[in-house]
């Protein structure tokens, strides 16, 4: 069995705090499984439901947040669960708007929450931080945990986040936590896509072109245009001779090449008689 505490302060004019991100989270993850109804008791509210055949109980402190172990601890004896199946979900200064750590053990950090419950229950359970940013200043820490989430922020990243604390959460009680913070991370933060691969310029293959009659152009001929040599069957009244019978030759059909021979022979004797 595993316990998941959200932690915050209870009224309705703490629920839109920054340092109620816990209870947001808690109250996400039973509504994503449809875990039961909300019940009043160890002094505050718990829901039950079922993860990977694992029994979960969700708790949401109403001592305030500084008292918080005292509840955690109430449901810890009953049910007798070890603090190692402790999952506490928390607010985080020291990580940006929207980012995730877990972590096991060490200390509170300062959070009241987390103090609390190390002094009624051990240090052994598992944080899941959850990063709201950091005012800059000391002094406005107070003034910045306890005021609430704009309105873009709330229609931006924290309902990214929280839907995806709750969608990836089963990874958790598989003892999965790399896992559960490169998915959610993901979810969060997807990879920009890659920019399209420039085409290389076509090779110039007019360098070192043959010349027309395929062998290494010679130096009169090294700008000289295939296209403007003639062609079988073009110009050929401009010449005369054995080159003219060679391409009569070239242009006539192999079964007329008998008959265009003879043609040509008695044209071209004609013409020196």
């Amino acid at each position: 069995m595993f316990l998941v505490v959200g932690l915050g302060n209870p009224g309705s004019g703490y629920a839109a705090n920054r340092h109620n991100i816990g209870f947001m989270a808690a109250d996400e993850l039973v509504r994503r499984y449809s875990f039961g109804p909300w019940r009043k008791k160890f002094q505050g509210q718990i829901s039950e439901g079922e993860l990977n055949g694992q029994k979960v109980l969700v708790l949401k402190p109403e001592t305030f947040m500084n008292l918080s172990g005292q509840s955690v601890g109430e449901v810890l004896r009953f049910y007798k669960i070890p603090v190692e199946n402790v999952i506490v979900l928390h607010d985080e200064l020291d990580l940006p708007p929207g980012k995730l750590r877990v972590k096991r053990g060490g200390g509170h950090g300062g959070h009241n929450g987390l103090k609390s419950i190390d002094a009624h229950c051990g240090k052994e359970y598992r944080r899941i931080r959850l990063g709201i940013g950091h005012p800059g200043d000391k002094s406005r820490v107070h003034g910045h945990v306890l005021g609430d989430f704009s309105k873009a922020e709330q229609d931006g990243w924290l309902m990214t986040l929280l839907d995806a604390v709750a969608a990836e959460f089963g990874r958790l009680t598989k003892g999965d936590d790399g896992g559960f913070m490169s998915k959610v991370s993901a979810i969060v933060s997807p990879p920009k896509p890659k920019a399209p691969k420039k085409d290389k310029p076509a090779a110039d293959n007019t360098k070192g072109a043959k010349g027309a009659s395929g062998a290494k152009g010679d130096k009169g001929d090294k700008n000289s245009d295939a296209t403007n040599q003639p062609q079988a069957g073009e110009g050929i009244d401009d010449i005369s001779g054995a080159a003219k019978v060679r391409l009569e030759r070239a242009d006539t059909p192999v079964s007329n090449a008998a008959s265009a021979m003879a043609e040509a022979l008695a044209k071209a004797f004609g013409k020196k008689k």
